[in-house]
């Protein structure tokens, strides 16, 4: 008979529960099986011999029993996988837990063959589920045509639905400062940390917010590349770069108030130095399968991997390029779609640094993670100029990929660039430096890492950089999305890979903790959540829409489910709750092309689904109120009147391009490209991962976060009012031009309305034919209306962005595949 696979599916029919906003977990067992094997009856009873009922993949061999068993159940309309595996005669086992915003009915068991073949289903209805009791049931498995296989084979199971409600962290924030962290992952929380928080490339001396935080201390901005700058050129052993771009023609130091000895050097240069110094610089550049030597160098995303590479051959600098492979277990097909769609996307530093209390004797390791690529196009501060930095800081890095022709001798508007970014110090450090030799012995051509148990007399080992007691001291945990074909060392064993907080499925091993980070702190939220990221888009299986099939499109990510149940679990409570996201006016490209166009219509759905859900919830508890109170999208934008002394263009754009539209109404976007999440102002995300299906999947870009708290500033009594606060303060700061007293309270009706009106009038501004004087702050609405049934519409006489013939909801792509777009 073969292996036998279990799969828990679910399918959509009729009656579906998204309707009824339902979220929790499944707790599902199997507890034994009945089959008829050779006429001969066969049943294996999993509550003997300590197994106590679990989930079983089971080899028959007649006369000799079963020698293994594995599990792997998968609810597939909402993405969250994991495995539970055992052995014969294993000491304890658990049921698993499949977490779920959504259910549908009816609900099935899959039978299958080690390959995928099916063997038989068997169906449960899920309503039986919804009361919370545990059902116990034998339930025969089925053909296609719903009659029973032969041999009346059957399985018996054990399902509960727990309603999420009922979790020990919900609503919860961080109670105490012993929060253990985000469960089941691959690194667990490091105390003792430092972390340092960068709003954009630079902070220029004129930015100057003034946020007071407790303790009697005020918020001070750090200045991200200067940081970087001094910590490659201090290192001394060791300096680790990742990238999804390096260039090495940009300079770090470019404000000229704040110059630096040797600042005016280039990436590139720095790094030859270093290295020629005796320091082992090794880089890991994703290798753009579509860059090709002499034919295409630059390749369809630019990211200037060859030329990169070429620069350091024949140097001490060890730079790989390396493509996105796929796990050992995925098909040809599998092979080719994932290494020519899928990226390696994490933006990582590390270095080893000095000791904070100046030992010249010793050294630790310090790692720098977030959006912010070391290439072109990245350099801005929080004024984000359109034109008033072509004769200087812009002139060599003029990047503008939104119009087609476009040139520093043609003139801006140049794109400006929004960014988040994070140092890390302490233990969580070496978790950034473990996922770097992980792929590095994945992907490196040999293996040239430093064995810092080698020099252990030099570099210090992971150990806390803050005392227990400092009130300025951070828990850090490090995230990842990344699968066995980008890391070394991923357990093959099923059981093995559970134990390191690993995801298994039929073909690879995967790391998801990025996603169970969002979905974690969402679910602990009390009061607030304050997002910036360059996508925003998922969670099909619940769109309200007829004219795609979920698993076509197979964005399962569950983190804007999330989200709109918070607000109505909140609603339904009769508490308040504020939602606020912030993303690009469109995904950085041509705005007409097609697959900035489809991206922009999964937007539009995604958004659409969540104020269904929250208009639904209004109406049933009586509410009057506008569903942008509790959930707001804004985008950044800016516009600058002409200034004497700016740089005159020795070319014109086309005559009414777009390139040339920009320029006479002297606007453009400002591109998000953040990836951060604020919670109550006590609890942070930062990373290089979008929300989308290819940051969140685990098996498409590889991706890396970080997830913080300061433990002596925490939401319990009073509002938290540390570094976390201080840092969302100084960003509304930056997009609203201002403080107000409202901005301390984000949940409240009175904050999110004032949010909103700011961001109105600031649209009114931007898309005016008039241009009276500069725009005095850069957060804009983004301009989509709502109908009084949640469906997304387009604003009055805004049909499609400024200066663009793009509109703004989007258009549904006939050719593309949703894999490439999602």
């Amino acid at each position: 008979m073969g292996m036998v696979w279990v799969w828990i599916l679910c399918v959509s029919s009729s009656f579906k529960l998204r309707k009824l906003r339902k979220d929790g977990t499944i707790s599902a067992t199997w507890y034994s099986s009945c089959y008829y094997i050779r006429d001969r009856r066969m049943i294996v009873d999993l509550s003997k011999d300590h197994y106590d009922g679990v989930p079983v993949i089971v080899w028959f061999h007649p006369g000799r029993g079963y020698e293994a068993a594995l599990a792997v159940l998968r609810w597939c309309k909402a993405l969250r996988e994991l495995l539970v595996s055992t052995r014969q005669r294993q000491d304890c086992m658990q049921p698993l837990i499949l977490e779920k915003p959504e259910l549908a009915e009816p609900d099935y068991w899959m039978i299958t063959k080690i390959h995928g073949e099916v063997i038989g289903r068997a169906y449960f209805p899920v309503q039986q589920l919804l009361d919370g009791e545990e059902v116990d049931e034998w339930l025969e498995i089925l053909n296609t045509e719903r009659k029973p296989v032969h041999g009346h084979s059957k399985i018996h199971v054990k399902l509960q639905y727990f309603d999420v409600t009922r979790e020990y962290n919900w609503n919860r924030g961080i109670k105490v400062t012993r929060f253990p962290g985000v469960p089941y992952t691959f690194f667990r929380q490091r105390q003792g940390c430092r972390v340092t928080l960068y709003q954009d490339c630079h902070v220029p001396d004129n930015f100057i917010p003034k946020i007071p935080l407790s303790d009697g201390k005020f918020y001070k901005p750090q200045r991200c590349w200067e940081d970087m700058f001094d910590a490659i050129t201090n290192a001394k052993h060791l300096i680790y770069i990742t990238g999804w771009s390096i260039y090495t023609e940009i300079t770090l130091i470019r404000d000229r108030r704040r110059p630096k000895p040797g600042g005016d050097i280039s990436l590139g240069e720095l790094l030859k130095r270093k290295a020629n110094e005796g320091v082992r610089v090794l880089m890991l550049v994703w290798d753009d399968r579509t860059s090709i030597p002499v034919l295409q160098e630059d390749g369809l995303m630019a990211t200037h991997d060859e030329e990169t590479a070429n620069y350091f051959r024949g140097t001490q600098v060890n730079c790989v390029l390396c493509p996105r492979n796929p796990d050992d277990g995925r098909s040809i097909i599998q092979n080719i779609e994932i290494g020519t769609m899928f990226t390696h996307h994490q933006k990582i530093v590390i270095v080893d640094g000095e000791m904070p209390n100046g030992d010249r004797g010793r050294r630790r390791i310090v790692s720098y993670i977030g959006g912010l690529d070391l290439c072109d196009g990245r350099f801005d501060t929080q004024f984000h100029s359109l034109f008033r930095t072509l004769n200087t800081t812009h002139h060599d890095d003029f990047h503008q990929p939104n119009f087609t022709g476009t040139s520093i001798q043609k003139g801006g508007p140049r794109e400006p660039w929004h960014d988040i970014h994070c140092r890390i110090e302490g233990p969580a450090a070496w978790d950034v430096l473990y996922n770097f030799e992980q792929r590095w012995r994945k992907q490196g051509v040999r293996d040239l890492l430093i064995d810092l148990r080698d020099i252990d007399n030099i570099i210090i080992p992971p150990s806390p950089v803050m005392y227990p007691d400092d009130h300025d001291t951070w828990n850090v945990q490090v995230f990842r999305s990344i699968d066995g074909g980008a890391a070394f060392g991923f357990p093959n064993a099923p059981e093995e890979a559970a134990k390191s907080g690993l995801i298994s499925g039929k073909e690879n091993i995967i790391d998801r903790s990025i996603q169970d980070a969002y979905i974690n702190a969402i679910r602990r939220a009390k009061h607030f959540i304050y997002i910036e990221n360059q996508y925003f888009l998922g969670s099909c299986f619940s769109w309200y829409s007829n004219d795609i099939k979920d698993e076509a499109i197979n964005s399962l990510q569950l983190i804007p489910k999330e989200l709109s149940l918070k607000i109505v679990s909140k609603i339904e409570a009769g508490e308040r709750f504020s939602v606020y996201v912030v993303v690009p006016m469109w995904p950085e490209g041509l705005p007409e092309s097609a697959s900035v166009q489809a991206i922009l219509d999964w937007q539009r759905r995604t958004m659409q689904m969540m104020y269904t859900d929250i208009i639904q919830a209004l109406k049933v508890k009586g509410i009057v109120a506008n569903p942008k109170e509790y959930l707001s999208f804004f985008c950044l934008g800016n516009r600058e009147t002409k200034k004497r002394g700016e740089y005159e263009p020795s070319e014109t754009p086309e005559p009414n391009s777009n390139y040339h539209k920009a320029q006479e109404a002297r606007r453009f976007m400002i591109y998000v490209h953040s990836k951060m999440m604020i919670v109550d102002d006590e609890y942070i995300i930062i990373g290089s991962a979008n929300i989308n299906q290819r940051s969140m999947d685990g098996a498409r870009d590889s991706e890396i976060a970080m997830g913080a708290y300061q433990p002596f500033h925490l939401c319990v009594k009073e509002p938290a009012r540390g570094l976390v606060h201080g840092f969302r303060m100084a960003l509304w700061y930056e997009h609203l031009g201002m403080l107000d007293n409202r901005f301390l309270q984000p949940e409240s009706v009175e904050c999110i309305r004032k949010v909103n009106k700011i961001g109105d009038n600031y649209w009114d501004m931007y898309s005016s034919e008039s241009l009276i004087h500069d725009l005095p702050g850069h957060l804009l609405t983004y301009p989509i209306g709502i109908t009084e049934n949640g469906e997304i519409t387009e604003l009055p006489g805004v049909q499609c962005f400024p200066d663009t013939k793009a509109p703004v909801l989007g258009t549904k792509s006939n050719y593309l595949p949703p894999i490439l777009t999602t």
